[in-house]
């Protein structure tokens, strides 16, 4: 396994951890730069524990605030990369603007450039084995001084024990620096809780569909109608049976509720600071 960098070379400084909490889902304030410094850092330190990357937008954060389980899993993450355009507004209301929305399909091209440069090698767990088969002939194309050490499309059912050690024995193995987690929210987040402690890999990344994306089996929204904040109607025009009740109904839910919460955050804010310019003027 290649965990150092190499002789010379300067990994990209870490700034300190920041969050804005919306519907109880704790989200770092992070761009993409930040999260591949963040992931390369602990890479390097090679940490006896993985480190858990969650990468999601509404969806995550809504079925959090339905589940609180879920939702202290998430929170439980040592990064949360706001992958949508709805969090990125609501935090922009509340006067928290994150930097910008860090999609999976990116922040997997992203370190995989930066695997490229620094021969990190990757396990891939998750999807169906044609999707596997074609991310494994794109990625060795597109980054050759990035190493696969493995590969598993675990079958959509809840798997035995003895199936289970397996997998995890076979990653384990592998000796690889990134487990990259492709079996969709809320799956594959709790996937990566229920074994985390049995992991011994540095970064274990949450990717949905990324997968699909990267292989080419799935068309990508346009970064400039992803920007505008249109990809979800993007993916229902591409998978209507698979996202149309996320998008349509659980979509507007989110909004309202998000929306209140951040209107109310605003003026509880915007009154104190208005108290605050009171009680200093009564002592100047």
């Amino acid at each position: 396994m290649s965990g150092t960098a190499s002789a010379g070379s300067i990994l990209p400084q870490v700034r300190p951890r920041a969050q804005v909490t919306i519907l109880g889902a704790q989200i770092d304030r992070v761009g993409t730069d930040d999260a591949v410094a963040r992931i390369e850092g602990w890479i390097a330190e090679r940490p006896p524990r993985p480190h858990h990357v969650v990468v999601t937008g509404f969806h995550g954060i809504w079925t959090g605030y339905r589940d609180p389980a879920f939702r202290t899993i998430l929170n439980r993450a040592d990064l949360f990369c706001p992958d949508g355009i709805a969090p990125i507004w609501l935090a922009r209301l509340r006067g928290q603007p994150l930097p910008e929305r860090v999609p999976g399909a990116e922040l997997m091209r992203r370190v995989l450039l930066a695997a490229d440069a620094r021969g990190y090698s990757s396990f891939f767990y998750g999807d169906t084995e044609a999707t596997l088969d074609a991310l494994s002939r794109r990625l060795a194309g597109d980054y050759p001084g990035h190493r696969i050490v493995g590969v598993r499309s675990p079958p959509f059912r809840p798997l035995s024990p003895a199936e289970v050690d397996a997998d995890l024995d076979r990653i384990n193995a592998s000796g690889a620096d990134l487990l990259w987690v492709g079996l969709g929210l809320p799956r594959q987040e709790r996937w990566i809780d229920a074994y985390r402690e049995r992991l011994r890999v540095p970064v274990v990344i949450g990717v949905g569909a990324a997968f699909g994306f990267l292989s080419g089996t799935v068309t990508r929204v346009p970064s400039w109608l992803g920007d505008a904040g249109f990809e979800w109607l993007w993916r229902l025009a591409m998978e209507p049976r698979k996202v149309w009740r996320r998008d349509l109904i659980d979509g507007p839910q989110f909004l309202y509720h998000g929306l209140r919460e951040s209107l109310a955050y605003r003026l509880r804010r915007g009154g104190d600071a208005e108290k605050s310019g009171r009680n200093e003027s009564e002592f100047s």
